[in-house]
């Protein structure tokens, strides 16, 4: 069986000529929000729509969430069927390059019961290196009807973390930021630095080369078994700042045939909304 959850540009071409995929643009940065769309609409790859970090693969913030909570699965689905997509489609996502934000959108699919989504390796500047068709505007579809059927069971909670009978230690939970912000050294974003105590770090970063495209599995694989203390069959779960870019381990775990890890959605920054809930810092 094909584990394969990344498609290469010259794949996404092939399946885009026989019209049996589409395409969702999911570019985003953290600095100017509204950069993504700006982007799309000067060049996309043909006939994707677009999806917004913070409009629609997440909800509203509150006060004891983090930065990027769940979005409210009837609304999205509302949106995923204005833009034209239903269950029956096999999808392929993608971002900037090296897939932390285009991971969110696939894995929030997989949160609403689409099985059938892929992610673009490299992403958008894969698809440019490549001299690869371009469009520009924004793409116009018919509305279809779009059933959700969530799995709740890929998430862990605030709740489960304080709740754990072995603590976090038990949960196996694997931060993806990057190890210096894990090490409380600098925080670029969250007002209070370091990591949840008990909690394990690989950066997503190290999964990727430095033009964009993922690493080897046997690579991939390899790193987060390392995190793991080499145990194959660990239940896992996976956090980062706001439960976006962990889910860049989701997806090689999944290739690698690990067990999948839950998604801590809340993550750092929610953990962080109470003073009272512990911090820890030290090297890694």
């Amino acid at each position: 069986m094909d584990k394969r959850i990344l498609i290469v540009a010259d794949e996404l071409k092939a399946a885009l000529e026989q019209q049996q995929t589409r395409v969702i643009d999911c570019r985003f940065e953290l600095a100017d929000a509204a950069a993504g769309r700006r982007a799309y609409e000067q060049g996309h790859v043909p006939g994707a729509v677009f999806l917004d970090l913070d409009e629609d693969l997440a909800g509203p913030v509150t006060p004891a969430s983090g930065r990027h909570p769940l979005p409210d699965p009837q609304v999205l689905s509302r949106t995923l069927g204005h833009l034209g997509l239903s269950r029956s489609h096999d999808i392929v996502v993608y971002d900037q390059s090296h897939g932390g934000i285009a991971a969110r959108a696939w894995w929030v699919l997989r949160w609403l019961g689409h099985d059938r989504v892929r992610l673009l390796d490299g992403g958008y500047a894969a698809w440019v290196r490549q001299g690869l068709p371009l469009e520009a505007g924004s793409t116009k579809a018919d509305p279809v009807d779009y059933e959700p059927r969530i799995r709740d069971e890929l998430v862990v909670t605030t709740e489960d973390l304080l709740s754990s009978r072995g603590g976090v230690e038990a949960l196996n939970l694997v931060d993806a930021r990057d190890a210096a912000r894990f090490r409380g050294e600098n925080e670029p974003i969250d007002p209070v630095a370091g990591h949840i105590p008990g909690s394990l770090s690989l950066p997503f970063s190290d999964l990727v080369n430095a033009d964009g495209t993922w690493r080897p599995l046997a690579d991939r694989s390899a790193r987060i078994l390392e995190s793991l203390g080499g145990r194959k069959d660990a239940d896992w779960s996976v956090m980062c700042g706001s439960g976006v870019t962990a889910c860049h381990l989701v997806i090689s775990a999944l290739e690698a045939g690990l067990r999948e890890p839950r998604v801590y959605v809340g993550s750092w920054s929610e953990w962080i909304r109470d003073p009272r809930r512990p911090v820890a810092t030290r090297g890694v």
